[in-house]
């Protein structure tokens, strides 16, 4: 199995289109996972972030400063 590190360093190398597809073929191989599988996932990134935040290399944002974002992202 190539290492994580090293699969992420030739990715990056890619020029953006095929990046971008990359991406996306990687996003869309996570519908397949099984539920259990996928909260696994979830509670791992939770508690990563908890520990970035309690570390102090993450900050909190208020909810409604992400909402007001969002909605000008998509207007």
């Amino acid at each position: 199995m190539p290492d994580p590190a090293e699969v992420l360093r030739s990715a990056l190398s890619l020029p953006v289109d095929d990046r971008a597809e990359l991406a996306e073929k990687l996003l869309a191989s996570l519908d397949d996972l099984d539920e259990q599988e996928a909260e696994r996932l979830c509670a791992k990134e939770a508690q990563r972030r908890l520990e970035e935040y309690r570390a102090g290399r993450a900050v909190a944002v208020d909810s409604q400063d992400v909402a007001d974002k969002a909605a000008r992202l998509f207007r």
